[in-house]
C-alpha cells in the first residue's frame, strides 16, 4: 500500500507521525560487517537490515537475526557480487565462467537493453535468494537490492510478483527525495563522489518515477521517503543530523552501510571499506540517539509498513 506511513494516521486534528527506518545494507556479506550492524542496532538507530543469501558469513548473519530483538530483516536481491544461489547452469545469462554474477547494474542494464538478460532466470535466481533466507527461519519484512538492481527495467515487476508469493508486505523504492538528499549533504564530503552518486540517485529517480503506483497496484507497501544514495559511503554525522531535524511527516529510509573492513571485505571490489566504520560511530553517537528523541521521531522497520497491507 503506497503511503503506508500515512495511510490512516490522520484524522480531524491528530498529527501524521514521523516514522525513520534505519536500513543497514550487506548483512551476511562478512563477519565484519555482520559485527558493524549488530553494534549499530543494538547501541544505535539502526532498525532494519537487508540480508545477501550469496554472503560468506550468511549462517553467522541468520544466527545474529535470530537473537537481536527488534530488528527487522529483509532480502537484499543480488545479481553483482559473488555466487548465485540457484543452479550455476539455470542462470547462465548473468554469471561468468568462474560461475560468480558478472557486472553491475549498468552491465546488466546494458544486457537487458539488448535482451541478453533473462528475465526467467532472475526469477528463479531471487525465488532461491528468498527461499533460502525463509528456509532459515527468517521471514523477511521487505525486499530490495544490492546496487538497487530491483529498480532495473522489468526487474521491479519480478522482484513485486516474489514479493505477493512470498508474503512479503514491503519493497523498497529506490527515488530519493531530492530535500532530504540535500539534508544528508551537511558536513566534510568529498564532493566529486557525491556528485557522481547524486547523478545516479537521479537516474533511479527516472527508473523509480512510478514504482509507488505499481507497488501500490499488487498490494505491496512502501515507505514514503528513501534517501541516502548519493551520500553512500560519505555519511556525516552533521548530514544525519539535519536530515533528523527535517524529517517529514509519514514515513522515510535511510539506507546506511555500518560493518567493519574485516579481510574477508577487503578482498571484494565494493569500495565500501572504511567508510564502514564510520557510519558505526555516526549510527551510534549518542547526540545522534538523542536527537531521535527529542524530535519526537518514532524508529521503526519494515514490518511496520508492511502490516498495513
Amino acid at each position: 500500500m503506497q503511503l503506508a506511513g500515512r495511510t490512516g494516521l490522520r484524522e480531524g486534528t491528530v498529527q501524521v507521525p514521523r516514522n525513520l527506518i534505519v536500513n543497514a545494507d550487506d548483512l551476511g556479506w562478512t563477519a565484519g560487517v555482520n559485527r558493524g550492524v549488530a553494534e549499530a542496532h543494538g547501541n544505535g538507530i539502526v532498525t532494519s537490515a537487508s540480508l545477501l543469501a550469496n554472503g560468506e558469513a550468511f549462517a553467522e548473519a541468520v544466527e545474529l537475526a535470530r537473537q537481536t530483538r527488534g530488528l527487522g530483516v529483509g532480502v537484499h536481491l543480488n545479481l553483482s557480487d559473488g555466487p548465485p544461489v540457484a543452479a550455476r547452469e539455470a542462470v547462465r545469462s548473468f554469471v561468468n565462467d568462474s560461475g560468480e554474477f558478472e557486472g553491475g547494474p549498468d552491465g546488466l542494464l546494458l544486457k537487458i537493453a539488448t535482451r541478453a538478460l533473462s528475465m526467467r532466470e532472475v526469477e528463479t535466481e531471487w525465488e532461491a535468494q528468498i527461499s533460502k533466507i525463509r528456509a532459515a527461519g527468517i521471514e523477511p519484512t521487505h525486499l530490495d537490492g544490492h546496487k538497487h538492481v530491483h529498480m532495473l527495467p522489468g526487474l521491479f515487476e519480478i522482484a513485486l510478483r516474489l514479493a505477493k508469493r512470498h508474503g512479503i508486505g514491503a519493497i523498497r523504492v529506490s527515488h530519493e527525495a531530492s530535500n532530504l538528499r540535500a539534508a544528508l549533504s551537511a558536513g566534510d564530503l568529498r564532493a566529486s563522489v557525491v556528485l557522481k552518486q547524486g547523478v545516479q540517485a537521479r537516474g533511479l529517480k527516472l527508473l523509480a518515477r512510478d514504482a509507488r503506483e505499481q507497488a501500490d497496484r499488487a498490494g505491496v507497501s512502501t515507505s514514503d521517503y528513501f534517501c541516502g544514495i548519493a551520500q553512500t559511503g560519505e555519511l556525516t554525522k552533521e548530514g544525519v543530523a539535519r536530515l533528523l531535524r527535517s524529517l517529514p511527516e509519514g514515513t522515510t529510509e535511510l539506507m546506511c552501510h555500518p560493518g567493519y573492513a574485516d579481510e574477508a571485505l577487503r578482498k571484494t571490489a565494493t569500495r565500501l571499506q572504511g567508510s564502514r566504520e564510520k557510519e558505526v560511530e555516526i549510527l551510534t553517537d549518542t547526540e545522534i540517539r538523542n536527537l531521535v528523541a527529542s524530535q519526537g521521531i518514532r524508529l521503526i522497520d519494515y514490518g511496520f509498513v508492511g502490516s498495513a497491507v
